[in-house]
């Protein structure tokens, strides 16, 4: 953890001289809307106008969650394991959109309930204990899920990656989400706890109820990230802080996916603070946490469609909209080409 202290806001010179960019392309000013935003924040990040996201990996954090004894979901863990399987071998939803978008994936087990073999293994523990019933993990294993995201991240850089994408694969995590959530955000269970992946009206009831219990018997410290991740969260929540993080040790931007990508982010913005600078939202998740979670970020999403599939998939449907972009922010259509007077930012 001692490498947080290496982590400092980006130099906002580098997102004026983009602005500056912008400005000099033939269409009405700031036109491009959010996207001219984000454009702006990666060339802050990596230090140059001429801003480059052409090498870009999903990283998917799979772990089990022992809250699912709780009857929190359609399906039993196992499926955890199948689903990373599937993204370790290339077959997953997640490596559609990554090969139609030119991303790498990588299936982490940070987690999972047993050992599968096409998937990287970062192991902390098979699978969280029931956060119902007392904390998912210790403090130190809580640290290890966040130092992994990090080191995770170290690689990725030393391998030249240029964009980071948050992706999640674990049976349950939409609870310890939601119990991560009302811990971060100060907002009742029945506020943030949605029906993840289909849950009937009855479902949602011991879904509601497992987090009311998880929050009244932990008593996580809202102001302690690592305190919420060891009583109430989840070993891919750990690890996706830690990518947050690392993304702003090492000069990565980081994508964040649904509500449990954003979850991860708040909590890396609970550590430190500067790390916001480096985090870029995809897409307003349909869980009830999603909206809450980004606005508290003060982050807007430019994808509002109603997603809610995880493994990263929501911010792999980002990359067209940022290539698109970079396009026309490369382009050279430009005032001073074409013979036309310039835009004046008025106030």
């Amino acid at each position: 953890m001692e490498r947080l202290k290496l982590i400092k806001p980006t130099d906002k010179r580098w997102s004026e001289l983009a602005h500056a960019r912008w400005n000099s392309v033939a269409k009405p000013l700031g036109s491009l809307g959010v996207f001219e935003e984000m454009i702006e924040k990666i060339a802050a990040v990596q230090k140059t106008a001429d801003v480059d996201i052409s090498k870009r990996t999903v990283v998917v954090m799979c772990a089990d969650n022992g809250v699912t004894a709780e009857g929190v979901t359609q399906t039993d863990s196992e499926v955890t394991a199948v689903c990373a399987e599937a993204i370790g071998n290339g077959t997953s939803n997640i490596n559609v959109l990554a090969n139609i978008y030119g991303a790498d994936v990588i299936a982490v087990d940070i987690g999972i309930a047993r050992n599968v073999a096409s998937v990287a293994d970062r192991k902390i523990m098979y699978g969280t204990d029931n956060i119902a019933k007392g904390p998912a993990m210790s403090r130190e294993q809580a640290e290890k899920a966040i130092i992994s995201g990090i080191d995770i991240v170290r690689e990725l850089d030393e391998n030249d990656t240029k964009l980071i994408l948050t992706g999640e694969m674990g049976i349950g995590n939409t609870t310890t989400s939601a119990a991560v959530s009302s811990v971060l955000l100060g907002l009742s269970p029945e506020t943030v706890t949605g029906r993840g992946a289909g849950l009937s009206d009855e479902g949602l009831l011991r879904k509601i109820n497992a987090v009311k219990n998880a929050v009244r018997i932990n008593r996580p410290d809202s102001n302690d990230a690592v305190d919420v991740i060891s009583k109430v969260g989840g070993l891919d929540i750990g690890g996706m802080t830690g990518l947050f993080l690392g993304g702003a040790v090492y000069g990565i931007p980081v994508i964040i996916d649904g509500v449990i990508s954003a979850a991860a982010a708040l909590l890396a913005y609970k550590l430190v603070p500067a790390c916001i600078d480096y985090m870029l939202p995809s897409h307003v998740s349909d869980e009830p946490a999603g909206k809450l979670l980004l606005e508290t970020l003060g982050l807007r999403a430019p994808v509002c469609a109603g997603l809610r599939l995880g493994e990263g998939t929501g911010g792999a449907m980002l990359l067209p909209l940022l290539d698109g972009a970079i396009s026309v922010y490369n382009s050279s259509h430009r005032f001073d080409d074409i013979g036309i007077e310039r835009y004046v930012e008025q106030n």
